[in-house]
């Protein structure tokens, strides 16, 4: 029976259902990160979860959904990230320590699609199966991937763009990265959506920020003033879609420029409630951490896995942000 690290899981669980992480600094995170949360029920299947880190809520979420499902199956479970979204090093060597300790099951959200395959396929070797979340990998190695459509969600993303700039106009996206399927996948839906039904409208940039918030803030603010005349901007993970929103009010253009978010928190919850932000398109995390851990304990008993868990989408903004289907799948 693995032991239970009290303060560390107390304190991360405590992260997952406060709003003391969401766009908090990366400090906080560091105090975290570097550590695993071990949660003990007395199984013997133990599943070892590497998430992409803990910097936004939408991973703590995943964590919770995790633990409550580890918790009504019985089985052991650890959780580790690294500190930023950038850090593919880190999330490289928290793989290899987890695979170290020959766990039953893998759940993996790789910040990069290809980065992670050498260990993956050492993964197989040893018969364990691997189960991707979020952002998938170029392999065929995991037997499953619960994730969000993040093509088809993001393509909904531009319709509600158009619609709400009128049609017409020149928009830019803020994205997360270029290396992960969810940073991959999201800008071609938005992209391919925009070019294939509006000729109308125009992508006049696509830039980068990792997921952090002050970078993201900074790409905005540099995207406005090139493009004065922009009428809306996509950012296209939550880091990222507070970053737009903070660059958007520092060049004082609040109102004037549609901002299209994606995932929860509170952050872009009470922009979209005071009109900030036009809108969002929001997970399920928790259902996501929730069929992480139902697929990894079906693996392991030699049960069939469908091989794409869609974990679903929805957009909300003012208008149904407090409906009860969409409040359940949103998070602080």
């Amino acid at each position: 029976m693995r032991t239970k690290r009290v303060g560390i899981a107390a304190f991360v669980g405590a992260l997952a259902l406060t709003v003391a992480a969401c766009g908090s600094s990366d400090s906080a995170s560091e105090e975290t990160a570097t550590e695993e949360v071990v949660a003990t029920e007395g199984g013997s299947t133990y599943v070892a979860i590497i998430s992409k880190g803990f910097q936004h809520q939408f991973w703590q979420a995943v964590q919770k959904g995790a633990e409550d499902t580890a918790g009504s199956l019985g089985v052991d479970f650890t959780y580790e990230g690294p500190e930023n979204e950038s850090q593919v090093d880190k999330q490289m060597e928290q793989l290899e320590a987890a695979l170290a300790k020959n766990p039953s099951a893998l759940c993996f959200a790789a910040l990069d699609s290809k980065a992670a395959i050498p260990l993956l396929e050492k993964a197989k070797a040893a018969g364990i199966p691997v189960i991707a979340f979020d952002s998938g990998v170029d392999s065929d190695i995991p037997i499953t991937t619960a994730a969000t459509d993040s093509v088809a969600s993001a393509a909904l993303a531009a319709d509600k763009m158009v619609e709400l700039i009128g049609g017409k106009g020149k928009v830019a996206i803020v994205a997360h990265d270029q290396t992960s399927r969810t940073g991959i996948d999201r800008v071609a839906g938005f992209k391919d959506q925009i070019e294939s039904k509006y000729p109308d409208v125009t992508i006049v940039d696509i830039q980068y920020g990792g997921g952090d918030q002050l970078k993201s803030t900074d790409i905005t603010k540099a995207i406005i003033a090139a493009h004065p005349d922009i009428k809306g901007i996509f950012g296209a993970n939550e880091g990222s879609a507070i970053g737009v929103l903070n660059g958007v009010k520092e060049s004082g253009n609040v109102g004037k420029i549609t901002i299209i978010g994606y995932d929860s928190g509170k952050a872009q919850k009470d922009a979209i409630k005071a009109g900030e932000m036009a809108g969002a398109i929001t997970q399920d995390p928790i259902g996501i951490g929730t069929k992480c851990i139902e697929a990894a304990v079906a693996a392991t008993k030699g049960e069939s896995v469908a091989p794409f868990i869609d974990t679903g989408f929805k957009w909300y903004d003012k208008t149904n942000i407090d409906n009860p289907d969409i409040a359940a799948v949103l998070y602080d």
